[in-house]
């Protein structure tokens, strides 16, 4: 069985009116933007989509992906659901406080009563991580820094965030000292006595000295929502999330590739004392359009992969897998992976905002009729 999931870009315009230029500035045109996001998470809902995924950025004056605060646009979406798994993908960890990051992650998973899931991510546009990042020498990754200084100090922030988010979300009080973050500050004391603290919580002594913080609310999930591994291609980041039984997702579409990450996964997670069930490795995609023909798919893809071409590409984002198709056409392709790996869950990134309604709900109506019985 595999959960399929569309994944949406928050994209403010349709391609003519991204052309004409900050299109992210227009209120009428975000209006329009939530109102249909609402309409298709709706849909989705109805439909038997098992999630509904979003990223987070900042300052789309251009409208090509105008997400913003993560917490928002979660909230929206599972406003708007009754059913399906909001999937918030995810935190960018260089502009987050890590202790506030698991509280927004507790928090939206009671507010959801348990139907949440987050990925937590490293950041890779400059610009607005630049201009939000809580740690001065932390910055954006990307082509331009691989494997150099900047790219390491990221990772190995990236892996002290993960650790202390994963702790707030499972101990009820905790103490963190490391490079990055310290948890309560070292020495830090209560300027006033306050015996609420001392009766009735823990961490802070009689002497006012915090040695211990905690989270509320606890995640309503146990031990906490399920971890993602936004968009990843690579198979240190796999082994990473092996550690924490997270499930990174790629989009890659060379299958023999997926077969060597899926395996690095069970490898590490073999070290971490933890054997995941099939298709737990990580879960698959690309961008998708489903339509009543190949040939008719291909054309609606043109103003999609003219999108990728202009945002991602620049970023050093190749193009992912090409999910565009009829629905026997993409029934036998995610057959052919499923084949190459154990697949149980897959995001479907949509031309949300790209496309006017009718198509993005005729597509994602065909998908869930046609393709998804074969799978579920």
């Amino acid at each position: 069985m595999i959960r399929f999931n569309p994944f949406i870009y928050c994209t403010v315009g349709r391609r003519h009116e991204l052309e004409q230029g900050m299109a992210g500035k227009d209120p009428a045109r975000f209006q329009r933007m939530l109102d249909e996001i609402a309409e298709y998470v709706g849909f989705a809902d109805e439909a038997g989509y098992a999630g509904f995924g979003h990223p987070e950025h900042h300052l789309q004056i251009e409208g090509f992906e105008a997400a913003n605060d993560p917490t928002l646009m979660g909230m929206w979406l599972g406003q708007h659901s009754k059913r399906l798994r909001v999937i918030t993908c995810g935190f960018v960890s260089t502009v987050h406080n890590p202790l506030r990051t698991a509280e927004a992650i507790a928090t939206m998973d009671n507010m959801l009563k348990g139907r949440f899931g987050v990925g937590l991510v490293r950041g890779y546009q400059s610009r607005w991580v630049e201009s939000f990042k809580v740690k001065d020498a932390i910055g954006a990754v990307g082509p331009w820094n691989k494997n150099d200084d900047a790219d390491l100090a990221n990772r190995e922030y990236f892996a002290e965030y993960v650790d202390i988010v994963v702790r707030a979300l499972t101990e009820p009080t905790f103490r963190h000292q490391g490079k990055y973050w310290q948890l309560p500050p070292a020495g830090q004391v209560n300027p006033h006595p306050h015996t609420v603290y001392t009766r009735y919580g823990r961490g802070v002594d009689a002497d006012m000295h915090i040695n211990e913080v905690g989270i509320a609310p606890a995640p309503l999930q146990k031990p906490h929502p399920p971890l993602y591994g936004g968009f990843s291609a690579s198979m240190r980041t796999a082994r990473f999330w092996a550690r924490y039984r997270g499930k990174p997702i790629i989009m890659s579409d060379n299958l023999e590739f997926l077969q060597s990450l899926w395996a690095a996964y069970r490898e590490a997670a073999a070290e971490h004392d933890y054997v995941p069930a099939p298709g737990d490795e990580a879960a698959w995609g690309g961008l998708m359009i489903c339509a009543p023909s190949d040939a008719e798919a291909h054309a609606l893809a043109e103003d999609m992969k003219w999108m990728w071409e202009q945002w991602a590409v620049p970023f050093g984002q190749p193009f992912p897998e090409l999910l565009f198709g009829s629905p026997d056409t993409l029934s036998r392709r995610i057959e052919a992976a499923s084949r190459a790996v154990p697949i149980n869950e897959m995001f479907l990134i949509i031309p949300q905002g790209l496309h006017d309604r009718d198509r993005i709900l005729g597509s994602l109506d065909l998908f869930a009729s046609k393709v998804m019985p074969n799978f579920t």
